[in-house]
């Protein structure tokens, strides 16, 4: 154990996890979407504070917390402001600016730092993305149809007769065989595990990561809790915690070419899609299965996330750059020291349009593709962390300037690196596959907080 490890665990063991205030932590924030899940994204507008407020009110008692949210058998609702929605109920000015920066610019304005150009700029997107109107998502996650469709209705009846209030778009998610998205792999395996929240962990998560790095209140990795808004003895920001949101389109077909093209035959294939992400479509992991899938493995949450790297450290199972080992390096020895907890999101990412066809080459017009939510409490700059660090560069992980396979923007004539004996492969050519189509960051409130957004108390 290294001497910063062993100061670690001192730290660790001398400060006991304060108990989380389990009924004032939206449920979103410590507990899994189901599997299978059906849901709705829902954005809206505050055309007044009154009206801001009054359907604050309405949304407030079915909010779900994490005190309610023992298992995932019934549908919940969550909600999440933009800085320009705090803006619109006419909160105070000083509490405003209380905000982190990133937060109050907004995601469009901080597309430098995001590393969003060309296909990718604000100037791309859909509305209401990036455009200032958008005050105001409300989530429904259900594990079944009729369940959403019954939260679905109690959502809409909070919106209807409002004055002052209009919903901007809806955008339906879910329904996935196996819970896979929109390139067919199954989802939302590999999330961290939260010092003394209450939802099952499972092998392979690691150490809980203190609960103040996602969960504004409670100290963090740090030992101290990370930065409020408002004053502290009574702030607006305890028990919340921000949201990154980020729209994404999903070449499908040209997945589909890129890997008839490099990888051979069907198993090829198959096994050049698993080098690019780091598991199976199954969910098996390469770490655990490195040379054919496994299903019964991908589907096993007590194995299929219980590995490490530190028997591959040159990448001959699961490469240095391949999506999965980018996000979550674990203990690989990178050639840039990084704490890795320091720059974990809780995601709760969900996939819409039709789901994976691999006979599909060219496209069938069909919108496909994945809502990436990323919840902690830095969201908006650990994303701009990645974006410029692990995603768009490949310094940390000794690839220069390779980015990742997945949801990177590549420019002309990219390469992926397969290392391999003797001598390690670079496929060229390799493409965007996900190009963005808008986004924002978010605040969601605790329940407590939400009450006194909805009766201007803040």
């Amino acid at each position: 154990m290294s001497i910063l490890d062993k100061v670690k665990a001192l730290v660790h063991h001398e400060a006991p996890a304060p108990a989380l205030e389990l009924h004032d932590i939206q449920a979103t924030i410590l507990f899994d979407r189901p599997d299978p899940y059906f849901g709705t994204h829902v954005l809206l507008r505050f055309d007044s504070a009154a009206g801001g407020r009054a359907l604050l009110a309405r949304l407030a008692p079915h909010v779900r917390s994490a005190a309610d949210a023992a298992d995932n058998a019934e549908a919940w609702i969550a909600v999440a402001l933009s800085h320009a929605g705090l803006r619109a109920l006419d909160l105070d000015a000083a509490l405003l600016d209380s905000f982190p920066a990133a937060f109050r610019d907004g995601m469009a304005q901080r597309a430098e730092r995001l590393q969003d150009y060309g296909p990718n700029a604000p100037e791309t997107w859909e509305a209401p993305y990036g455009s200032g109107q958008l005050h105001l998502a409300v989530s429904i996650f259900a594990p079944d149809e009729t369940s959403w469709r019954a939260a679905m209705v109690t959502a809409h009846e909070q919106f209807a007769g409002i004055a002052g209030v209009t919903v901007l778009g809806s955008h339906d998610f879910g329904a996935q065989p196996d819970s896979r998205n929109s390139f067919g792999y199954r989802d939302n395996i590999g999330n961290p595990a939260v010092e003394g929240g209450t939802a099952p962990t499972w092998p392979g998560q690691g150490r809980p990561v203190k609960a103040g790095e996602f969960i504004l209140g409670y100290p963090g990795e740090a030992g101290v809790p990370l930065a409020q808004p408002g004053p502290v003895q009574d702030s607006i920001g305890r028990n919340g915690t921000y949201v990154v949101l980020r729209k994404y389109h999903t070449d499908v077909a040209a997945f589909n070419r890129f890997l008839r093209e490099h990888g051979g035959d069907a198993h090829g294939q198959e096994l050049l899609a698993a080098k690019l992400v780091g598991r199976w479509r199954s969910g098996a992991p390469l770490a655990l299965a490195p040379e054919r899938d496994d299903p019964e493995l991908g589907a096993d949450r007590q194995r299929n996330n219980d590995f490490t790297y530190s028997k591959d450290q040159e990448g001959l199972r699961v490469p240095h750059g391949c999506h999965m080992r980018r996000m979550n390096p674990r203990d690989s020895k990178l050639a840039i020291l990084t704490d890795v907890n320091l720059h974990r999101l809780i995601r709760r990412s969900t996939t819409f349009g039709p789901p994976y066809r691999p006979d599909l080459f060219e496209d069938d017009g069909a919108e496909r593709g994945l809502f990436f939510i990323g919840l902690s409490a830095k969201a908006p700059e650990t994303m701009e962390f990645m974006q410029q660090e692990w995603i768009n560069h490949g310094n940390f992980i000794d690839l220069a300037d390779e980015r990742d396979p997945i949801v990177g923007q590549q420019p002309d004539g990219a390469t992926f690196t397969l290392p391999e004996r003797p001598v390690r492969r670079r496929i060229h050519g390799i493409q965007s596959f996900c190009t963005l189509r808008g986004g924002e960051y978010l605040f969601m409130p605790g329940l407590r907080a939400l009450r006194r957004l909805a009766g201007n108390q803040a």
